[in-house]
């Protein structure tokens, strides 16, 4: 046995040579064996192509797109790939390939034989290629990384589609109502939307969805799993995208920017729907009193001001609410914190709005005019009271005797009425349900207000 370098100094052929007698005649055969991969092989030739895969030489180039290749024979291959050329077609399908052995891979789909298997977690795969890749999972490992910002990735088609973010290339479009995708499985998704077809159904509410995946994360709902942690206030989600959406609160990083007003927004969606204050679209109507609202939430709240209902409730005094966030605002109510304060008299307020609202007092700014006598007010609630009265509106009625009023201050000043008089004169012990009443009448009473009313 001799041993000798071999286009690389690393690399090292061992020849053994044997005798073999054929035929009544004895010859001698070289094998060469790779000394890195132990492979055999008969002739020099193809032992010289195998070295250039450990060398990473690729002596062959393409010179339509400039590839490089390791050998002659897959640079012949990927010609085709620039003629369009397939040659070989499944009998099963009709699908056709420009190389023999993809045809050989794609006939594994039909017979579902899957020859590789994970070692780590014995998940089966039909092609080594991807079975490659799936090690990296498991490695964490991620070779390619965005040029741009860094961010790493497992595979280069996850690189080559990142990519598209930065370049906002959107090469798929949709062929019926012809909206662009950045990646290929997008536009898939998005023509199950055209076909309104939702094959997979919850087994425990029947809810129906169009992707294997969306059931997957919806059974979370049920069984409150959360597989998502945040490492920084460890607080739990059940989807990723929730999470990566949560992690710009600790970074406050907001990098969609609007071109109108230039405020910025941490999510794409925020900036999506704050366009319509410029654009005053308001794409979502009420089937019941068809009102018209920006944004499917406001919907949604607005429904169960007809159908009364009020899922949210206080659990220290059971008041129920339509909305969390009202529910959140009213818990203020019993600790009784107030973090803004007035700059000018000092009062206190729970809420941030409350206080914008209270400004005006100080300002006498009115922004809210009725667009039939012009009467302006500091508060839109009180403008909508108000236009009740042009249209003889009176929603609210009292359960006890059942008077209509308009405005709910009303109604609960009216409550009164049927209550005990707690107010009372100490002049003349006449009796009042309101102060305001009381107060009136110390007018009777005061000498400085005797010449206050004339008679006409």
């Amino acid at each position: 046995m001799e041993t000798y370098d071999k286009t690389n100094e690393t690399l090292v052929e061992t020849v053994n040579t044997y005798k073999i007698i054929e035929n009544g005649i004895q010859t001698n055969e070289k094998s060469f064996t790779c000394d890195i991969c132990g492979e055999e092989f008969c002739q020099e030739l193809l032992f010289t192509k195998h070295c250039h895969t450990h060398t990473k030489e690729k002596p062959y180039s393409c010179d339509v797109c400039g590839k490089g290749f390791s050998r002659k024979d897959h640079i012949n291959m990927h010609y085709k790939t620039h003629t369009n050329e397939k040659l070989f077609s499944c009998d099963v399908c009709g699908k056709l390939f420009s190389q023999r052995d993809e045809l050989k891979v794609h006939y594994r789909i039909h017979a579902d034989e899957k020859p590789y298997s994970c070692e780590i977690c014995h998940k089966q795969f039909s092609q080594k290629s991807n079975l490659n890749v799936h090690f990296r999972i498991h490695t964490n490992e991620k070779p390619y990384s965005c040029t741009v910002c860094h961010k790493a990735f497992s595979q280069k088609s996850h690189l080559s589609v990142h990519f598209r973010i930065h370049t906002n290339e959107k090469p798929y479009s949709c062929d019926i109502c012809h909206k662009y995708f950045s990646d290929k499985s997008h536009l898939n998704v998005h023509y199950k939307t055209h076909t309104n077809k939702k094959p997979f159904s919850c087994d425990v509410c029947d809810k129906k969805y169009s992707r294997k995946d969306e059931l997957k994360v919806h059974y979370r709902i049920h069984t409150k799993e959360k597989p998502y942690s945040c490492d920084v206030c460890q607080k739990q989600f059940a989807r990723k995208s929730l999470l990566d959406v949560h992690y710009v609160i600790h970074t406050n990083e907001k990098p969609y920017s609007c071109d109108v007003c230039h405020k910025k927004f941490s999510q794409r969606s925020n900036l999506k729907t704050h366009y319509r204050i410029h654009t005053d679209e308001k794409s979502f109507s009420c089937d019941v009193c068809h009102k018209y609202f920006s944004q499917k939430s406001h919907l949604i709240t607005h429904t169960r001001s007809h159908l009364l209902e009020k899922p949210y409730s206080c659990d220290i005094c059971h008041k129920d609410f339509s909305l969390k966030g009202n529910l959140n605002m009213h818990y203020r109510n019993h600790t009784n914190k107030k973090h803004y304060s007035c700059a000018v008299c000092g009062k206190e307020f729970s809420l941030r709005g409350n206080l914008k609202t209270h400004y005006r007092i100080h300002t006498d700014e009115k922004p809210f005019s009725c667009d039939i006598c012009n009467k302006e007010f500091s508060q839109k609630i009180n403008l909508n009271e108000h236009l009740r009265t042009h249209a003889s509106e009176k929603p609210l009625s009292c359960d006890i005797c059942h008077k209509d009023f308009s405005s709910k201050r009303y109604l609960q000043r009216h409550y009164r009425t049927h209550k005990k008089k707690k107010y009372f004169c100490d002049v003349c012990g006449k009796k009042y349900s309101h102060e305001f009443e009381l107060k009136f009448h110390y007018r009777i009473h005061a000498n400085s207000y005797s010449k206050s009313f004339v008679c006409v």
